[in-house]
């Protein structure tokens, strides 16, 4: 059903059984998928690229312009994947000319007045919380659970399987399978309840704590933790991914 009190632009492609309330805002130059639901006073505005099944509240904006100086108006996209949740006045910032596009993947909660910057990736199975501030060209990898009121600086890596406490500030990179908590931000320990929750074995669990001993409280630098680690051998693939996050995804360095 879509209301006729909504505004469409006659140049927007809406998908197969969308249900648009009154007062919506679709810009020229969206694609809407099959089955989503946008609610009253939300705005998809030009390059919005939506997937199926997704449910946008109200006042929610996709594809705002972003918040960058330096954007001059180029064309970009806001790209959402399928099933997800966009609770009310979630902002999304489109893509600038560094990357052109910012993407949120599948079966993600954006809760109530969260923001996704400019150029950012949002993986899959990610809850973001109340409030919670994403920078421009921040990557979050799939199935990372940040609290309220996190603030996340521009540029920043932020693991799988993570969980980050409300308020936190984030100014480094965030390793996967960790709790983050404490001010300044800190490590607090492997996410266990949450990993077991996805259906993680207890022997993998112990090899992933065993790591994170050898890099965070084994009193010596992060890269001789990590050769330490290299040399014992028998490293499954979920070491395997603390390790490369480390060497070759984080730029900003690890949080301590």
């Amino acid at each position: 059903m879509i209301s006729p009190l909504a505004h469409i632009h006659p140049g927007a492609k809406i998908g197969e059984n969308c249900t648009i309330e009154p007062f919506v805002y679709i810009e020229d130059n969206v694609v809407i998928g099959d089955n989503c639901h946008i609610m009253a006073h939300a705005s998809i505005l030009s390059g919005t690229r939506m997937g199926n099944n997704n449910k946008i509240y109200h006042g929610a904006v996709i594809a705002a312009t972003p918040q960058d100086l330096k954007f001059v108006g180029e064309e970009t996209t806001a790209e959402i994947g399928d099933n997800n949740m966009i609770r009310e006045n979630v902002t999304i910032s489109r893509g600038t000319a560094s990357k052109g596009t910012t993407i949120v993947g599948s079966n993600n909660l954006l809760m109530e007045n969260s923001h996704i910057g400019h150029d950012s990736i949002v993986g899959s199975g990610c809850i973001i919380g109340n409030s919670t501030k994403i920078a421009g060209e921040v990557t979050i990898h799939d199935c990372a659970i940040l609290s309220a009121c996190v603030l996340v600086h521009q540029f920043s890596n932020i693991g799988s399987y993570v969980m980050i406490q409300g308020g936190s500030r984030l100014n480094k990179d965030v390793p996967p399978y960790i709790i983050v908590g404490r001010e300044p931000a800190k490590y607090c320990g492997l996410n266990i309840i949450g990993l077991r929750r996805r259906g993680f074995s207890n022997e993998t669990i112990k090899s992933i704590h065993d790591a994170y001993r050898q890099i965070y409280e084994s009193d010596t630098i992060v890269s001789k933790a990590v050769a330490r680690i290299k040399e014992n051998g028998n490293i499954i693939p979920e070491v395997e991914y603390i390790l490369n996050f480390i060497e070759k995804i984080s730029e900003r360095g690890i949080i301590g």
